[in-house]
């Protein structure tokens, strides 16, 4: 709960449900769009941890940075090629996770991203050949695993750590549970039990070059 605290709006929408009563100071400290989606009911609180509800769509309430950067990323990159509109991704972002103003933050996300790509162009730039990764056409064939640390310990476990794991073809993100201290060891038992066990061993796992891997 005290990672919440280190967006100013998600603390406040903490704050107000822990409020028997309502609170119209709190409340008038809200912005746009989250006034809004408070007053509609579209945000709730479970076990400590923020949700937003849109339709039939509940999604966890994220703020910590590196995973934020994750969900663009793999929302928007691996659909940059033919130029596609914001739609889709607004559509994965949607249905991954939600942040205040998550919509303003993705279209800021692919207008510079495809900046950076006009402007190597125009200006003739060599940056090394792109190495392209066949998009796959099953699930759980290519999947891609990275670590969020430095989150405030919780849980019986105190767990302070998540090992993501998302599948390129559904765009499904799995988080677990685990701690920043863990070995290679305990990093394969978890992909063990929670990938292999339940979707079968991958073709292709991407990652950065941690030990851990």
């Amino acid at each position: 709960m005290k990672t919440y605290a280190k967006n100013k709006q998600c603390g406040i929408l903490l704050q107000l449900f822990q409020q028997k009563y309502r609170s119209p100071e709190l409340e008038s400290q809200l912005e746009e769009p989250c006034l809004r989606d408070y007053k509609d009911n579209k945000l709730f609180l479970i076990d400590g941890l923020l949700y937003h509800r849109e339709k039939q769509t509940s999604a966890l309430t994220v703020v910590d940075r590196d995973y934020i950067s994750l969900i663009l990323q793999e929302c928007h990159d691996c659909h940059y090629i033919g130029h596609m509109s914001e739609e889709r991704p607004k559509e994965r972002v949607a249905s991954t996770a939600w942040w205040p103003k998550w919509e303003q933050e993705l279209s800021e996300y692919i207008i510079n991203c495809e900046r950076f790509q006009k402007a190597n162009r125009k200006n003739g730039k060599n940056y090394g050949i792109l190495q392209h990764i066949e998009e796959t056409k099953n699930l759980c064939e290519t999947i891609k695993m990275d670590w969020v640390t430095g989150l405030v310990p919780g849980g019986k476990e105190n767990f302070n750590a998540f090992l993501i794991i998302v599948d390129r073809f559904s765009k499904s993100v799995r988080c677990i549970p685990c701690h920043k201290e863990d070995t290679a060891m305990d990093t394969a038992l978890l992909f063990w039990n929670k990938i292999i066990s339940t979707c079968g061993v991958p073709k292709i796992i991407m990652s950065d070059r941690d030990p851990k891997f």
